[in-house]
């Protein structure tokens, strides 16, 4: 079954290796925002829908900022799909695994990463032709052991994960060092107070030290 990324969005995420997930209140805020993080070497980023501000963060950010690859997060409706589709978002994410949401995406032609973290979630999200998966709550879900275990039966249909929920710059290799992992969900690099303060200095630092981490472990 197609997958819902096309090669060439795959290719690009998993090239990042981190995505910067990201919790925006002021609209203000979205295109510093992502210049700080490609100024740190990382270019896909996942706005969530948990501020009001998050649509218009990602129209400005896609019309003046068109290097980052901009997805929208938390997409619990498939009303907020067409949200997301209709503004422009070059993906979508869940944390968990709603099939109503990934029919609607599917239908939409958004690209979309259901969240899972049981085997159950990963079979839902096969029927719907789904091969890049959040893995969420990742730390309290297992971690990388239950990663391992859990996606064991599934490799061979060429299936990748994005783990969220616990992940630092301290646990960033070892996740990266996993071949079924993609690319690292990132709620560090920018955290919601950071972006508030508008300290978009060490926003860069976080996101050029995810960067060389990911250089170091895939050799680029």
């Amino acid at each position: 079954m197609k997958n819902l990324f096309t090669e060439e969005l795959m290719s690009r995420i998993e090239n990042c290796g981190v995505i910067a997930v990201l919790v925006i209140d002021r609209v203000e805020d979205a295109v510093p925002l992502a210049k700080s993080l490609l100024a740190g070497g990382i270019n896909v980023m996942e706005l969530t829908l948990r501020t009001p501000a998050a649509i218009d963060a990602l129209k400005e950010i896609i019309r003046d900022v068109p290097e980052m690859i901009a997805g929208i997060g938390t997409i619990l409706t498939p009303e907020q799909v067409l949200e997301a589709k209709a503004a422009g978002a070059a993906f979508g994410v869940a944390p968990g695994m709603n099939s109503r949401v990934v029919a609607k995406a599917k239908e939409a032609g958004l690209p979309f990463a259901p969240g899972i973290c049981t085997p159950s979630d990963i079979e839902a999200a096969l029927e719907h032709g789904c091969r890049l998966l959040k893995f969420f709550p990742a730390e309290t879900c297992g971690g990388l052991k239950h990663l391992k275990n859990m996606s064991a039966p599934y490799l061979h249909l060429g299936l990748k994960f994005i783990p969220l929920g616990g992940l630092d710059q301290n646990n960033l290799a070892s996740y990266l060092s996993e071949p079924s992992v993609a690319a690292v969900g990132g709620s560090w690099i920018a955290k919601r107070e950071t972006i508030k303060a508008s300290d978009w200095t060490a926003i860069t630092s976080a996101a050029a030290k995810a960067t060389e981490t990911v250089k170091t472990i895939k050799g680029k």
